[in-house]
């Protein structure tokens, strides 16, 4: 038996196609928050809504592109690579879809390759591929024609299969590897991460402008390896250790200091039984709904800097 929509049960809903959206944790929520708002408020003024899941979807949906329009403009003065906020997947239960479907939509890989769709493709990419929304209802959603969403779908859809992200298939093999890169790294064990490393492996940096982080990405298994053995030596000696955690529906770890507070969140893509891209989020300002969140600038003014 269907049982009846309410606010909170398609909550969840919102909330998945917001953070896929947007690329923000935050900005997500901040979306969901203000849907509710306009929808408690028609409540209010006696209009009758026959599905909360249809209003709300539709609702958070066409809020998520005027954001999207707007943070257009500010991440082209972003400074250094841009990243979208981290979340933590080992139990997610505000997620509505469930194994390899959802770690592939979720994963950090994914959500930039949306970034090469325009506001409108990505919802309608999303609301359909992702979320199986039917195209009529969609086109109401976008105010667009029901044969015009089906061919902004078609362009999405070339767009990101060009690049879509293939990770490994056996979860426990996946995280084995990425257990056997932390404790690598921890050990600062050069020729243990060149084995686990893909030859053109890449490590990208967000840091915002905020925090230091490498100015550009790092590539090949020697220089990686190389770059992290050493971080693994500093870390020992300043007291910051890794808490593995699911990043995104990928293997990756928090990173906490001496106090238990965030320095920054490693995620691992893993393909063919080695990593082949290491993202590092320290921007302060998408780590704070992680947690207290460390003075990373405090870390730099040890003797010697705890990051590269």
């Amino acid at each position: 038996m269907t049982q009846p929509e309410t606010v909170e049960s398609v909550r969840p809903l919102l909330l998945s196609i917001a953070y896929r959206m947007l690329g923000g944790v935050s900005d997500a929520e901040d979306i969901v928050q203000e849907a509710l708002l306009r929808y408690h408020r028609e409540l209010e003024a006696g209009t009758e809504i026959r599905s909360p899941k249809a209003y709300l979807s539709a609702v958070v949906t066409r809020l998520a592109i005027d954001h999207l329009r707007s943070a257009q403009v500010r991440r082209e003065t972003y400074v250094g690579e841009w990243i979208p906020e981290p979340m933590l997947t080992d139990d997610d239960a505000h997620d509505v879809l469930a194994g390899v479907e959802r770690r592939e939509s979720i994963s950090l890989a994914f959500l930039l390759l949306l970034e090469r769709l325009n506001p409108v493709e990505r919802a309608v990419f999303l609301l359909h591929d992702v979320f199986a929304y039917d195209y009529d209802e969609i086109a109401r959603i976008v105010d667009k024609s029901e044969a015009n969403c089906r061919q902004l779908a078609a362009r999405a859809r070339r767009h990101i299969q060009a690049g879509r992200p293939r990770f490994d298939a056996s979860r426990q093999a996946r995280d084995e590897l990425a257990s056997r890169f932390f404790a690598a790294v921890t050990g600062g064990d050069l020729e243990g991460l060149v084995e686990v490393l893909a030859a053109d492996v890449v490590v990208y940096g967000d840091g915002g402008g905020k925090v230091p982080q490498w100015a550009a990405p790092i590539t090949g298994s020697e220089r990686v390896a190389r770059l992290f053995a050493g971080l693994g030596g500093r870390m020992r000696e300043v007291g910051v250790r890794f808490e593995l955690r699911e990043v995104n529906g990928q293997p990756g770890a928090l990173v906490r200091d001496r106090a238990g507070q965030i320095t920054n969140v490693l995620a691992l893509d893993i393909r063919d039984g080695l990593v082949q891209t290491i993202r590092s989020v320290i921007n302060p300002d998408k780590l704070r709904h992680l947690g207290p969140v460390a003075d990373v600038r405090a870390l730099l003014r040890e003797p010697r800097p705890p990051f590269p």
